[in-house]
């Protein structure tokens, strides 16, 4: 079977299971997972799309060989803005814009959305993981009575969270889909106790800064070359070749479903939440 091609599809189908069966099918989906992981043989990688950037590679290497120090501080946000915006078209009449705004669709709003990846993005830009977080999850309003023809507009549009690492730095991070003035940028900041780097992509191009050594006396930043990394896709042709599976896998995309499990958690229950 193919799950390669991305992780919403997976959700897509997860989501489904759940209106189906009351999670049976997604509980027998994990299964799936937990039977393709390395022990078992199976060759298996998830499309996280801004894998492909050679600056959020950079970083994890710079954080992972110590030179910004101790990890204090993580910020992190994917924004995009076609709520307030018609870069994209118009979502008040489009359908596949629309459903995204309606649980009853099977949205789950941009936590759903597009979660995975800025939680992918932050902790393996940080090079750990998170063990607990605290989440909010708004749904603003946008239409008289909340609804747009067979659309209630019940799904959240932005989410906030503060979580804990592994280490004990502290983060934020951040996903809406009101950010003004940004069709879809992802950014993430790293700040150690001896410098700090900082990472921006659109899924296109990337850039990757720096505030190092004598520059932090300064609050001097820099901008710095990238390396040359292959693309998911390269990555994914080469576990096939050699049989050893690759990352971001099954594995990891399941652990990142758990913190967005966590996520809903905790901003229903309005409390932080752990993850284990």
């Amino acid at each position: 079977m193919e799950l390669t091609a991305g992780d919403r599809r997976l959700q897509a189908l997860e989501r489904f299971a759940d209106l189906a069966d009351g999670g049976k099918r997604r509980r027998a989906a994990r299964h799936l997972i937990d039977a393709s992981d390395d022990a078992a043989g199976v060759v298996n990688m998830v499309n996280l799309t801004y894998r492909n950037s050679p600056a959020i590679h950079e970083a994890r290497r710079m954080v992972l060989a110590g030179e910004i120090g101790v990890l204090r501080h993580v910020e992190a946000s994917y924004r995009q803005s076609w709520l307030v915006s018609q870069s994209w078209g118009d979502w008040r009449v489009e359908d596949k814009w629309l459903w995204r705004l309606s649980s009853r669709h099977g949205s789950t709003g941009v936590l759903g959305d597009v979660g995975i990846h800025i939680l992918d993005f932050a902790t393996y830009g940080a090079g750990q993981d998170i063990v607990s977080l605290h989440a909010d999850l708004v749904t603003f309003p946008k239409a008289e009575g909340e609804r747009i023809g067979d659309y209630v507009l019940a799904a959240n549009d932005s989410v906030a969270m503060t979580a804990r690492l592994s280490s004990g730095a502290l983060a934020t991070i951040v996903a809406s889909r009101y950010m003004t003035g940004h069709a879809n940028d992802l950014s993430l900041a790293l700040h150690g106790t001896k410098g700090a780097i900082r990472v921006e992509t659109d899924g296109k191009a990337s850039n990757l800064s720096a505030c190092l050594g004598g520059d932090v006396d300064l609050q001097r930043w820099q901008i710095l070359a990238l390396p040359s990394v292959k693309r998911n896709a390269r990555r994914f042709a080469d576990a096939l070749d050699t049989g050893r599976n690759g990352d971001p896998s099954f594995r990891r995309a399941a652990d990142m479903q758990k913190l967005i499990d966590a996520a809903f958690e905790s901003s229903a229950a309005k409390l932080p939440v752990s993850v284990g």
